[in-house]
């Protein structure tokens, strides 16, 4: 069989960049030029309720809707256990043989490889970023998750680490009040450094946010009412321990957020579900009165308990919104809206030499 006419890596400078969202909207827009796509992620590091398979693989084959042909194999899975044995062995499982049935073509235009979570991550086992890059002899973009102008340096560092396989950048999570400094400055310097700038994603509280459902399998709560709304999503967390008049000033300030609140402060969840709340999680295994259920089921605000205490409760759910992933089909929505307006597609496809077939027929 004839391998892929082409491979892109896309890479991060940390992890939760957004890596897996560009993919995806990214083989959206070449998909619906009529590009082949095939997707491989090589280090796991989501394993899901199916053994063996990655959540991010799992849900992006899905989306994109790829057929068992267009998906390749994981071959490592990053957890702890896999870490450990290699650390004591140093015997990767990961041989030449294994790299060329991996990198097989199967007839597609373009692989998309879904790199490590870092330049470095993977590198135990001769699989991070810049190995794989040699390996496959892909070209590379990176996505890097805007914090400061800083970013320009790790960028820069990583410019010295990939040579010419760097053939783009994208910056991810601009906030509105400084994209046209990032428009500007940053992408002038970075571009005069031979590092194509190809988007810049402007912030926006949706791909941050994390559903309510997400937050029941992290606590592992129990849902008391509106089952149903699992769907709804959460951008900020609020802890309701004063008393109800600062509360609900408190409360009034933000939107769409969880409460986590104590089960025996009924004047609390009263005041949390007259405002902007996706869910109320109530800490102490304390079950709400009646009133307070009737009264979420009538806003379709889901009630969760958990067996915790409040800062543990907090610690779980600030990781949450730290390691937000794309699992939500409104997620998919939004980043590809979000690529078509901020993303030179056919910049890439250039530096890619990919031709749409609409284009040449």
């Amino acid at each position: 069989m004839p391998n892929p006419s082409k491979h892109l890596l896309i890479g991060s400078t940390e992890p939760y960049s957004g890596k897996s969202a560009t993919i995806t909207g990214l083989a959206l827009q070449l998909q619906d030029r009529g590009i082949d796509i095939a997707y491989a992620k090589p280090v796991g590091t989501c394993p899901s309720d199916e053994a063996g398979i990655d959540e991010d693989v799992r849900f992006i084959s899905k989306i994109l809707e790829l057929p068992t042909s267009r998906l390749r194999p994981t071959l490592l899975s990053l957890d702890a256990q896999t870490i450990q044995k290699q650390l004591t062995e140093e015997n990767s499982a990961i041989d030449p043989q294994q790299m060329a049935t991996y990198l097989g073509g199967q007839g597609e235009d373009l692989l998309l490889i879904e790199g490590p979570g870092t330049l470095e991550e993977g590198t135990l086992f001769g699989l991070s970023l810049t190995q794989l890059a040699k390996v496959t002899e892909a070209q590379v973009m990176l996505v890097a998750r805007f914090h400061s102008v800083l970013i320009v340096d790790g960028l820069l560092a990583a410019k010295q680490k990939l040579g010419d396989r760097l053939m783009g950048v994208l910056i991810n999570d601009v906030p509105m009040d400084q994209l046209q400094d990032v428009n500007t400055n940053v992408k002038t310097c970075l571009e005069r450094h031979g590092i194509p700038v190809l988007g810049i994603l402007p912030s926006t509280p949706l791909m941050r946010s994390v559903s309510v459902g997400e937050l029941v399998h992290q606590l592992k709560a129990e849902v008391l009412c509106c089952e149903e709304r699992m769907d709804l999503m959460v951008q900020s967390l609020s802890i309701g321990a004063m008393n109800v008049n600062s509360a609900l000033k408190y409360f009034r300030k933000a939107d769409n957020m969880a409460v986590i609140t104590g089960g025996d402060r009924a004047d609390i969840q009263l005041a949390a579900l007259e405002t902007s709340t996706q869910c109320l999680i109530l800490t102490g295994h304390i079950a709400p009165r009646p009133d307070i259920t009737s009264r979420a089921q009538d806003l379709e605000v889901p009630i969760l308990s958990v067996d915790l205490d409040t800062l543990t409760t907090v610690e779980i759910i600030e990781k949450s919104f730290q390691e937000v992933r794309l699992q939500e089909p409104i997620k998919v929505q939004c980043i590809q809206l979000l690529m078509e307006q901020h993303f030179d597609v056919d910049r890439l496809m250039a530096e890619l030499n990919l031709s749409s077939p609409a284009v040449t027929a």
